[in-house]
């Protein structure tokens, strides 16, 4: 397997793309492996091998026992709670721990990397418990509920099934359970791939969803007839931050056939006998306007460091203890502490809340008749006040937006003792990729109901003046809900419409314009 990109693991994960494992990408793990057996048959002193775990570590185990002693470590951990990840999250870590074990230093056997690309390709997915792991020694606890499920307990679903148990999804696939020893089971627990597989899946949604704010931007200004000017270049070329110059480029060049913003030009003062001239126009917008290349550009920073980090974590080893055949050596250290990857959910999480909030201070300008630029009240074109058009869409923006300050407190910064004190920092990195998630899903929840208004208010207003950007905006939006002209319930909308602007597949057309 080439080395991982974001791109290929969220498409792996949405069963999109696939997994396929040559000679050459087991050798490493072939190596390693043999070497591990030559160790134990040694007598050698391993941790979590031949010895017991964590504060147990003292206790001696012989190698004639590895298999019970593996199983014993998933069933102790197997104590995980609360609702199932999605199956894009199972899959994506299933991807994220199979890269990291294919680099040849964990020294697992290459039937458990062989048995994770079948279960990708079969579309097997462990049931594993969101909650339970605080990312110290890796993601012990869902990590080991995919070895359950692997060694045939517990429940999976099959290609899209309901939840079945492990054993008969054996039997359908004709094939036996895993049997794990050696270092099987304490190698697909000890790492980061839950953590790094659900922020993989965080990045591309996040990334995804600044480009959809510029579109919504764009169009926001556009209807409310703003200045070009505050788009332009130069600006940011004087403020080298690289998001707030990429925002700036992207406006520049999307708003170029605009028709509807105001264009550039220097201004004269009026001739004004007593040397003022009041309620003349304002040369400059509100900031949710004039500020929107340093808003989204601050935000695509986040978003790209965090991408960065995320990308550096895929093409790790996150295990231990850890193999080096060609030294003959094996060390004991810490590679499955989850810290850079709780820094950087955290910090992802601040700036989508941030798009969150911008989006709704844009809908709550567009629907309000005293500053939308002689749009109707809430948007809606006819008998308004018989027809209260968005307004309760409007309050629902305004209660995620509620909701996700609520959020905003750090995961990183949270490490509580446990495990007798043996680990007695921990991260929760876990926990902040899984808030970060739930974060883009409320969202993009918000951006549904930006994108609804706005193409209501171009139902109203036409799109003579718009740009191509701004029109293909709406006609993607008015593929996936009919315009607003009696009163109707918005929910189902908004969740259809919510779900087809985080689907990469669905947004391929929007995307194809920051091309």
């Amino acid at each position: 397997m080439q080395q991982l990109t974001l791109e290929h693991l969220e498409a792996v994960a949405l069963g999109h793309g696939d997994v396929r494992l040559s000679d050459s990408d087991l050798e490493a793990a072939r190596k390693a492996h043999r070497f591990l057996l030559q160790r134990i048959e040694s007598r050698q002193r391993i941790y979590g091998v031949t010895t017991g775990y964590g504060p147990l570590a003292s206790t001696y185990v012989s190698p004639e026992q590895s298999a019970l002693l593996q199983q014993n470590l998933v069933y102790h951990l197997c104590s995980g709670v609360g609702e199932p990840l999605a199956p894009s999250q199972v899959r994506a870590l299933m991807v994220a721990r199979l890269a990291s074990l294919l680099r040849g230093h964990s020294g697992v056997s290459p039937l458990l990397l062989e048995r994770l690309v079948l279960w990708l390709k079969e579309d097997v997915v462990a049931e594993i418990p969101a909650r339970g792991t605080v990312g110290a020694s890796g993601d012990l606890t869902p990590l080991a509920h995919l070895a359950r499920a692997m060694s045939g307990s517990g429940r999976v679903s099959l290609q899209g099934s309901g939840w079945i148990p492990s054993e008969e999804a054996h039997r359908r696939l004709g094939i036996s359970p895993l049997q794990l020893e050696h270092k099987d089971a304490i190698s697909l627990v000890n790492g980061t791939s839950v953590t790094v597989g659900i922020a993989a899946l965080n990045a591309m949604q996040a990334q995804r969803a600044v480009k959809l704010s510029a579109l919504l931007v764009l169009l926001y200004a556009e209807l409310l007839n703003g200045h070009r000017e505050a788009f332009h270049p130069r600006i940011g070329a004087i403020r080298p931050h690289p998001g707030q110059q990429q925002l700036h480029g992207w406006l520049w060049r999307l708003s170029e056939d605009s028709a509807a913003l105001k264009p550039w030009r220097a201004h004269s003062l009026p001739d004004m006998p007593c040397g003022l001239a009041l309620n003349r126009d304002l040369p400059q917008d509100a900031y949710t306007l004039r500020c929107a290349p340093q808003a989204l550009g601050a935000v695509w920073d986040v978003c790209r460091q965090h991408a960065d980090t995320v990308a550096c974590e895929l093409d790790a080893v996150s295990d231990n203890p850890l193999l080096f055949a060609e030294d003959e050596m094996i060390l004991h250290g810490g590679n499955f502490f989850g810290q850079h990857l709780a820094f950087a959910s955290d910090h992802l999480n601040n700036a989508v809340i941030q798009m969150a909030l911008y989006s709704e201070r844009r809908i709550a300008r567009i629907t309000d008749p005293q500053r939308n630029n002689n749009l109707p009240a809430f948007m809606q074109p006819r008998d308004t006040g018989l027809h209260s058009g968005f307004m309760g869409a409007q309050v629902s923006a305004t209660a995620l937006v509620a909701e996700l300050r609520t959020h905003a407190m750090p995961a990183s910064i949270q490490s509580i003792p446990t495990n007798a004190d043996n680990q007695d920092i921990v991260p929760l990195g876990t926990v902040a990729a899984r808030r970060a998630s739930t974060s883009l899903e409320q969202l993009y929840q918000v951006l549904a109901i930006e994108t609804l208004v706005l193409a209501q208010a171009v139902d109203i207003r036409g799109d003579a003046t718009l740009s191509e950007a701004s029109r293909k905006l709406h006609r993607w939006a008015r593929e996936h809900a009919a315009p607003l002209l009696d009163d109707r319930p918005l929910a189902e909308e908004i969740d259809t419409l919510s779900h087809a602007l985080s689907h990469p597949t669905s947004v391929k057309p929007l995307m194809a314009l920051f091309d």
